[in-house]
């Protein structure tokens, strides 16, 4: 989760100096050739179901394809510190999708923890508001969101076809599908590869591709079979504190007293959302 988070500062560097659709083709690209074979020494590569490998290609469109273009595209016009925040609603809004598409029962601890999520959105939004030039961050956040909500559909799709395929193998094709349906965007810019000739900047892709598609894949399914679900779901409270850590540090961004009040509501909002129940 710190690694998801940290990305989120790699994401925005990447964005402002390549094409969105460029960036997200690569990272895939890169993910699944590492990726083949983890999935072949690990697993042994068994292809999946028919219907499985349909629901991975709607993963890869909506995990993938959709919430990259959100949040890159986001990332262009507001700030990694806001753009983190506003990933941190990602429980509450996987919570609210299994309420309303997979009709699950939702505790009172979640609603409250998705009204929450929903106050810290609002306290950056009226920050915005009030911003003479916040026009942009205010449509850079709404379009982070929009990758969000792409994310928590992925999570919902993942949900159906637990347990059906490997680790490794499902990933492998996502990030295939992922690729193959980025291409006809991503191709014709295909001429800003010459770019990566910069060692920082093609650093800065292999490792947001290697950390984010693999590195943060493997650790967090490793951990689970370590510890309850519930219990990894507290450290996705990681993610916005990273992510607001790296905006500061190494963007030198500014975090002002209505970020620390969005932060403080997302934060809760997502041990919430995401705490162990007893039993």
């Amino acid at each position: 989760m710190a690694l998801v988070g940290a990305n989120v500062g790699v994401a925005k560097l990447l964005s402002e100096a390549l094409p969105i659709a460029l960036i997200a083709h690569l990272r895939c690209v890169l993910a699944f050739v590492v990726l083949f074979p983890l999935a072949r020494s690990i697993e042994g590569f068994p292809r999946p179901s028919r219907a499985v490998l349909g629901n991975l290609f709607w993963q890869a469109v909506f995990g993938t394809a959709i919430y990259n273009a959100g949040l890159l595209a986001g990332l262009r016009l507001t700030s990694a510190l806001e753009g983190g925040m506003v990933l941190a609603t990602l429980p509450a809004v996987v919570a609210m999708g299994s309420f309303l598409w997979l009709r699950e029962k939702l505790s009172a601890r979640q609603w409250v923890a998705a009204g929450l999520a929903g106050l810290g959105m609002a306290a950056i939004t009226l920050a915005r508001l009030g911003d003479a030039g916040g026009v942009g961050s205010l449509l850079g956040n709404a379009l982070i969101f929009v990758g969000v909500v792409g994310e928590a559909v992925y999570v919902l799709l993942a949900k159906r076809v637990a347990g059906q395929a490997g680790v490794y193998t499902a990933s492998f094709w996502m990030q295939l599908f992922s690729a193959a349906v980025l291409l006809p965007f991503a191709a014709p810019d295909y001429g800003a590869v010459a770019k990566l000739a910069d060692p920082g900047l093609g650093g800065l892709l292999v490792f947001h591709s290697l950390t984010a598609s693999v590195a943060c894949l493997v650790l967090w399914y490793r951990g689970l079979r370590r510890v309850p679900a519930g219990v990894a779901g507290v450290f996705t409270a990681l993610l916005p504190a990273s992510a607001a850590v790296t905006a500061v540090a190494v963007l030198g961004e500014r975090f002002s007293a209505v970020h620390v009040v969005g932060f403080a509501l997302m934060g809760v909002s997502v041990v919430l959302a995401t705490w162990p129940k007893r039993g």
